[in-house]
């Protein structure tokens, strides 16, 4: 076994935003990945900072090198919806009233783009012949002072987590983060810090690795 591809594809969660290099989940679940299946796993980080559901939609659908990183990898990890949520509760302006129309209408045009996003996936892994996982990690609310945003990734979690199957895990954080956000966030209140990323990377690991090993 010449060792594993991991693909890891999302927003600036996927970059590691906030964290110093190499404190990211995708190098430390990379590294766990690497002692749980005895090989080397050879990352490629396809995350970009800002990055929605829409934008990603067309990136698969259009960008060349991420199609042919997605259909190559053994493993895959997705991590997205967060600055869909962020955005709209923006252009909300912190006026509740005007929260809730929004953030529904932003709520289903994610929703539909992720399933456009795990139909690409496997559009591209079709037909390919050895055995691959998807990971895909949940969301955590990064205004937990809102009630419709806690409703809001709730609901999106739930949506993203009847993606499980013998091939798709499903990274479950909400829990860990509520409540902790000091101890686990950025200073900026929205992205992880070192600790919380190794939370999310813990997770990802315990899902295991499916039929690679």
């Amino acid at each position: 076994m010449m060792g594993y591809l991991y693909t890891a594809v999302g927003d600036s969660l996927t970059t590691g935003f906030g964290t110093l290099p190499g404190s990211g989940f995708v190098p430390v679940y990379r590294r766990m990945a690497e002692t749980r299946l005895r090989t080397s796993i050879r990352p490629v980080n396809l995350g970009v900072n800002g990055l929605t559901t829409d934008g990603l939609e067309r990136r698969l659908k259009e960008d060349y090198n991420y199609r042919l990183a997605v259909r190559d990898a053994d493993i895959i990890t997705l991590s997205i919806g967060g600055n869909d949520l962020i955005r709209a509760a923006k252009a909300a302006g912190g006026r509740p009233g005007d929260l809730s129309p929004r953030l529904q209408k932003a709520l289903r045009n994610c929703k539909q783009n992720f399933s456009d996003i795990m139909g690409t996936f496997m559009q591209l892994k079709a037909g390919m012949p050895k055995p691959y996982i998807i990971r895909i990690v949940g969301l955590y609310n990064p205004y937990p002072q809102i009630d419709e945003a806690s409703d809001w990734v709730r609901q999106f979690n739930r949506y993203a987590a009847g993606y499980s199957s013998r091939i798709c895990g499903f990274a479950s954080v909400y829990n860990e983060f509520a409540g902790n956000e000091r101890g686990l966030l950025f200073i900026d209140g929205i992205h992880p810090n070192g600790r919380g990323y190794r939370v999310i990377a813990d997770k990802l690991d315990s899902l295991g690795y499916g039929g690679l090993r």
